[in-house]
């Protein structure tokens, strides 16, 4: 039963990350790479729009119904991004900017959640910009 429950959140988070990378396209945003892993963490998407380099958290949650989606709900998928994981992925953005020799660029951290809701097809899309790691 894990197994399966691993399978379909890997699928759902695959797919939040394919919908926040064609709305951060949309918004004149450039996808350089997805996906960018070590073993001590992992960048969803690394973007760029203008000079800047953005960073980004996916974070997508599956909803039963539009209302669910439209609605508020007690549980925010940015709260996921705890502190430990903030240590992990301070850490992680070192590394790519060290290995991409990136040295005078200014970049930001950005959490974007994507509530979805597959029966009917609909998924929402919010941005947390700058959020300090």
């Amino acid at each position: 039963m894990k197994h399966v429950e691993n399978s379909h959140n890997k699928e759902l988070g695959s797919k939040g990350e394919d919908i926040a990378c064609l709305f951060l396209m949309k918004h004149g945003y450039h996808i350089i790479e997805r996906n960018y892993w070590r073993k001590w963490g992992e960048i969803d998407i690394v973007a760029q729009k203008g000079k800047r380099i953005y960073f980004i958290e996916v974070k997508t949650v599956s909803r039963e119904s539009i209302k669910q989606i439209s609605g508020s709900s007690a549980y925010k998928p940015e709260d996921n991004v705890h502190p430990r994981k903030r240590q992990r992925l301070a850490r992680i953005f070192q590394t790519y900017l060290i290995n991409k020799h990136v040295t005078d660029a200014k970049w930001q951290f950005d959490i974007i959640c994507v509530y979805m809701c597959q029966r009917e097809r609909i998924a929402r899309v919010q941005i947390l910009k700058d959020i300090i790691i």
